[in-house]
């Protein structure tokens, strides 16, 4: 393996949003990337391989072919996969070879994943990322956890993140990440829950003028339109997300009554967006009404149909 990440060959597992956005900005300095996404096999292989050949990523054909030839793997899936990931790409790893962990799991599942991969002879680190990808891209705030958190920092920075460590002690980084989750995706399911209700019964505008006299700094409106987008483009994610936050919690010797309750409000708006109450997936209108009320009136007339 080069000393130099520049001359790396990096490794995506996942090529979705995040995927597409790190291949991107690599690409810009010419470092080497390959990918690999299981949706490479299906009816969403298409739009895949159109990205991957206009910014010249190689993909491969599996996990194993990924990780055989990998300097670096980053994996950035959906949490329930953070473990079979690891195991897949375990099973091909060379010594030595770093394993980024970005995937929103459990510091009990990033645990199991470490022992996959170190087992494996790779160099497995965990990475909390602190808010969305898409507005910092590559700089995107990173936490690394692990032994070898300190080791990966200086070369994933000198490529372009904004990674820091953590904690050398396993599972820390995610904690954190779990426990920030707690409170940002339950405010997004209270939000659309709450504003839904208040406009259902007519008394939204009472509702806004009384937080706003509580939360001055917020800008309610702004706020809760982003919430509804948020929730409508990646419900379904984050409700696996928010499901290994409610695991993270019997972890620690709770009960997830929040959590549960906010994974099952994201995968409720998710398929409301898979049966396209929004609008079309992927056309320039989907998910990005700035006034919540238009989501918010089309959740009610779906509902009103049902009953």
């Amino acid at each position: 393996m080069s000393v130099d990440p520049k001359r790396w060959q990096i490794g995506l597992v996942g090529y979705g949003e995040v995927g597409k956005i790190l291949a991107e900005d690599l690409r810009r300095q010419d470092i080497k990337v390959a990918a690999y996404d299981i949706k490479l096999d299906g009816d969403q292989a298409v739009p895949l391989r159109d990205h991957a050949k206009t910014i010249d990523v190689v993909l491969a054909t599996s996990h194993a072919d990924l990780a055989a030839k990998a300097d670096l793997i980053v994996s950035a899936v959906t949490a329930s996969q953070a473990v079979p990931v690891a195991r897949a790409c375990a099973a091909a790893i060379s010594q030595g070879v770093w394993f980024l962990d970005f995937n929103s799991a459990s510091p009990g599942a990033k645990q199991r994943a470490a022992a996959l991969i170190d087992g494996a002879g790779g160099h497995y680190v965990e990475g909390a990322v602190m808010t969305s990808v898409p507005p910092y891209r590559i700089k995107v705030p990173l936490l690394l956890g692990g032994s070898r958190a300190q080791e990966l920092e200086p070369l994933l920075n000198a490529i372009g993140f904004a990674a820091r460590v953590g904690s050398d002690k396993l599972g820390v980084t995610s904690a954190v990440k779990m426990c920030r989750s707690i409170m940002i995706k339950g405010l997004e399911a209270m939000v659309i829950e709450g504003f839904t209700t208040a406009r259902a019964y007519g008394v939204e505008d009472a509702v806004l003028a009384s937080l706003a006299e509580t939360f001055p700094g917020i800008d309610c409106e702004k706020q809760g339109a982003y919430f509804f987008q948020r929730a409508i483009e990646h419900g379904r994610r984050r409700a696996e997300e928010v499901r290994e936050v409610a695991e993270t919690v019997r972890e620690a010797g709770l009960t997830p009554w929040s959590a549960q309750g906010t994974a099952e409000r994201q995968a409720w708006v998710a398929d409301l967006a898979d049966e396209g109450v929004f609008g079309t997936k992927g056309t320039i209108d989907f998910a990005r009404s700035a006034d919540w009320r238009m989501e918010v009136d089309r959740i009610l007339a779906r509902i009103r149909r049902r009953n």
